[in-house]
C-alpha cells in the first residue's frame, strides 16, 4: 500500500517511494542493456500502483529515458503524477559529461526535454550538478524565465551546497533538493570519484526542513549493496558503471560489505529483507519526502512498495544505530 508525504513548497502529496529512471537509459550502465518494452512496463506498473513521482534526466541515455517516460505515460491522467527531470549535464567534444548551467543552454534543454517527454510542462525541474563556471544568478534567472513561461511548475537542485542554494533562493524558490543519502553514506564526501560540496545529514536535511523543501535521497541501496544479495568477492563487468565506484571495489568494498552483512543479519532476524529495511530507514525520517528507487522489473517495483507496509521499531532501530555509528561522517 502506497503512503504519501508532504512538503510545504509542493502542494501535491508525493508517494513515499518514487521511481528513478536511470535504469531505463537503454545503455550498458549496469552490466546489461535495458530493454525498452520492459522499462515501459516498469513505469506503468509504478503508476498503476500509485507511485506518482518519476525522476528522470536527459543525461540518462542521452535522452533515451525521457523518451521512454513520454511513451509510458500515454493514456494516464497527467495531473495524477509528477515528472521530475533535470538539466545542466552535457557531453563535451571528448564525450565526457560536464556541467553547463548557462542560461542559453537551459533554455534549449527545457524544450528538448519537453519534446522527448511529449508533455507541455515538467513538474519539478532540477539542476543536475553545480556548474563552477556559471554564476548561480545567471542560472536562477533562466529558471525564473521558463517558470514564468509555464514550462515548469516547481524548481529543485541536486547535489548543491547550502551556500549556492541560498544565492539561488534570492531569485527563485527551491521546492526540492536531491542528494546522495543511504544508511552507509550519511554525510558522504564523494560520489564515485566526484567531490561533493554538501554533507547530507549535517547540512542538506536541516536546510530542507527549515525551508519546507521536499528531499529526495538518491542511491538508497548504495547502488545495490544494501539490497543484501551481494557476496564478499563481488566483481563487476566492464560495462557496469559500479566498477568505477571506489567504495564498491577493493579494500573499501570489504569495509562496506561487512557493515551490510551485519545490517542484513539484523533485518532478517526481525523478519524483513535488507532492501526493505534500507528504504524504511529513509522513509521514517520526517524530512525525507520520497525515496528515489530504481527498478529493473515490475517485481522490483512491488518490492520497493513493500517497504511501506511496516516500520522499524525502537529495538531494531537501536541495533541498526550501533552499526551505523562509524558511517556518520562517511
Amino acid at each position: 500500500m502506497i503512503k504519501y508525504k508532504h512538503a510545504a513548497r509542493i502542494k501535491e502529496p508525493i508517494s513515499a517511494v518514487g521511481l528513478g529512471c536511470w535504469a531505463f537509459a537503454g545503455e550498458n550502465f549496469w552490466g546489461e542493456r535495458s530493454r525498452d518494452d520492459v522499462s515501459v512496463g516498469v513505469i506503468r506498473t509504478a503508476l498503476d500502483a500509485g507511485i506518482n513521482l518519476l525522476d528522470v534526466a536527459p543525461a540518462y541515455g542521452r535522452g533515451h529515458s525521457e523518451t521512454l517516460v513520454g511513451k509510458a505515460i500515454k493514456g494516464y491522467d497527467r495531473d495524477k503524477f509528477l515528472i521530475a527531470s533535470k538539466c545542466g549535464l552535457l557531453l563535451n567534444e571528448t564525450g565526457n559529461e560536464v556541467p553547463n548551467l548557462r542560461k542559453e543552454s537551459i533554455l534549449r534543454e527545457i524544450d528538448d526535454s519537453l519534446r522527448r517527454l511529449d508533455t507541455d510542462y515538467i513538474d519539478i525541474y532540477q539542476l543536475h550538478w553545480p556548474d563552477p563556471v556559471t554564476p548561480v544568478e545567471e542560472t536562477a534567472e533562466a529558471i525564473r524565465e521558463i517558470m514564468d513561461a509555464g514550462k515548469i511548475r516547481y524548481f529543485g537542485v541536486t547535489n548543491f551546497g547550502v551556500d549556492d542554494a541560498e544565492k539561488i533562493e534570492q531569485i527563485v524558490p527551491i521546492a526540492s533538493q536531491q542528494a546522495l543519502y543511504n544508511m552507509l553514506e550519511r554525510n558522504p564526501r564523494t560520489y564515485h570519484s566526484i567531490n561533493l560540496v554538501y554533507r547530507t545529514e549535517r547540512e542538506t536535511l536541516p536546510y530542507c526542513e527549515r525551508h519546507g523543501q521536499a528531499f529526495f535521497p538518491y542511491s538508497p541501496l548504495m547502488q545495490g549493496l544494501l539490497g543484501g544479495h551481494w557476496k564478499a568477492d563481488r566483481s563487476f563487468a566492464d560495462n557496469d558503471v559500479r566498477r568505477l565506484n571506489p567504495k564498491l571495489n577493493g579494500a573499501r568494498y570489504q569495509f562496506y560489505y561487512e557493515a551490510m552483512a551485519r545490517l542484513r543479519e539484523i533485518s532478517e532476524r526481525y523478519g524483513h529483507p535488507l532492501n526493505e529495511t534500507a528504504v524504511n530507514w529513509l522513509i521514517q525520517k520526517p524530512v525525507v519526502t520520497s525515496v528515489i528507487g530504481s527498478s529493473l522489473s515490475p517485481e522490483q517495483v512491488k518490492t520497493n512498495i513493500a517497504a511501506l507496509e511496516w516500520e522499524i521499531g525502537p529495538e531494531m532501530a537501536a541495533e541498526i544505530g550501533k552499526v551505523l555509528e562509524p558511517f556518520e561522517n562517511m
